[in-house]
């Protein structure tokens, strides 16, 4: 009897497991990037913990402050700059007042002549089809960055009800963040050991992702857009916000973005904007990966950078742009768990007798 009264009650534990997870998935982004900010501002949160004498309440309150004008203020003038960007940058493609295929014409022309012969024995260029491809796929960007414009303008509500719950889950995540970790370490089905460790691991993984990753490619992206602003380069607000996407990517970067737009200007005869580009690229947005990435993220936290590359793409494509803090923190629980699973059979085994 008491076997069916255990099985009875965890049925009853998973379904309404299952019905708390369904009526929360609707906020799930907004639930999330509450807990990253509480997990990343929970340092600061402490310092300002001790600054106030030990209030919570007012401690959490400053940190939600910051939150907003240090990350949230500046996102939203980025993404209003952005749309208006691209908005502009579609209508003038779309009158003709900017004419793509002649863009990638002169590109094309200013190839020099060994260089479109070995691309046409590879079967890798036909030149009009590829322009033509770039120019839609060019296109195609610009409209559905365009389009963010009226879908935001509709969907203004459920984006100020989403944030409100992440700034008002991030305070009381950062308020009462002792006594929940305490409720969850006692829910936690595992041996002491192995529950303490995936803990420490989530939340390193989480600054490490956040500080290592989504940071320093924003950085990057803002120092191209700058650069890219300085030069006249047109839209640098838009090229910036696609270099710090390529940034997040190893074996990428922001080179992809900048790399090509210096030797187009290079070949047209800009000679020393391409070399500012070229020299500012190497020299500054290049070395910001190498000298911050490893300060910010340590060598604890370190993964494979395929291992990085595959998460970020497949929690990108999985769910979106929550995907750049998922995929990464998927990875790294993976192997933490058959770590912790590999050494707790290696210490079951017994040992060889000794006969």
């Amino acid at each position: 009897m008491r076997a069916i009264e255990d099985h009875a009650f965890l049925w009853l534990l998973v379904g309404t497991s299952i019905a708390f997870g369904l009526i929360v998935w609707p906020y799930f982004g907004a639930v999330l990037w509450g807990v990253v900010a509480a997990i990343v501002f929970a340092p600061l949160y402490r310092h300002l913990f001790r600054l106030t004498g030990q209030r919570a309440g007012l401690a959490a309150s400053i940190t939600v402050l910051l939150v907003i004008l240090l990350v949230i203020v500046p996102l939203m003038l980025i993404a209003s700059s952005l749309v208006i960007e691209a908005t502009s940058l579609y209508n003038s493609l779309q009158s003709g007042k900017l004419d793509a295929n002649r863009y990638f014409r002169e590109v094309g022309d200013m190839l020099p002549d060994w260089l479109r012969g070995l691309l046409d024995r590879l079967d890798l260029m036909n030149l009009d089809a590829v322009r033509d491809r770039l120019s839609q796929l060019f296109s195609q960007f610009l409209q559905m960055l365009a389009s963010r414009a009226v879908t935001v303008g509709q969907s203004t509500f459920e984006f100020i009800v989403a944030l409100g719950v992440m700034l008002y889950l991030t305070f009381f995540l950062l308020r009462d963040g002792s006594s929940l970790t305490r409720r969850i370490k006692d829910a936690i089905p595992l041996r002491a050991s192995q529950r303490d460790a995936l803990l420490e691991k989530f939340t390193v993984v989480v600054r490490a992702t956040v500080k290592g990753s989504v940071f320093v490619a924003a950085l990057q992206g803002a120092l191209g857009g700058l650069i890219f602003w300085l030069l006249g380069i047109n839209a640098p607000v838009l090229w910036a916000v696609v270099m710090a996407f390529f940034a997040l990517l190893p074996a990428v970067g922001a080179s992809i973005v900048w790399l090509p737009v210096a030797i187009y200007l290079l070949v047209s005869g800009a000679v020393w904007k391409a070399i500012v580009l070229i020299a500012f690229g190497m020299l500054v947005i290049g070395l910001v990966d190498n000298l911050l990435r490893p300060v910010l993220v340590g060598k604890s936290t370190k993964m494979p950078d395929y291992l990085v590359l595959i998460s970020t793409l497949g929690g990108i494509s999985a769910a979106g742009l929550n995907g750049f803090v998922i995929g990464p923190i998927i990875a790294a629980m993976f192997i933490a768990v058959w770590d912790i699973f590999t050494a707790t059979r290696g210490a079951a085994e017994p040992g060889p007798s000794a006969d």
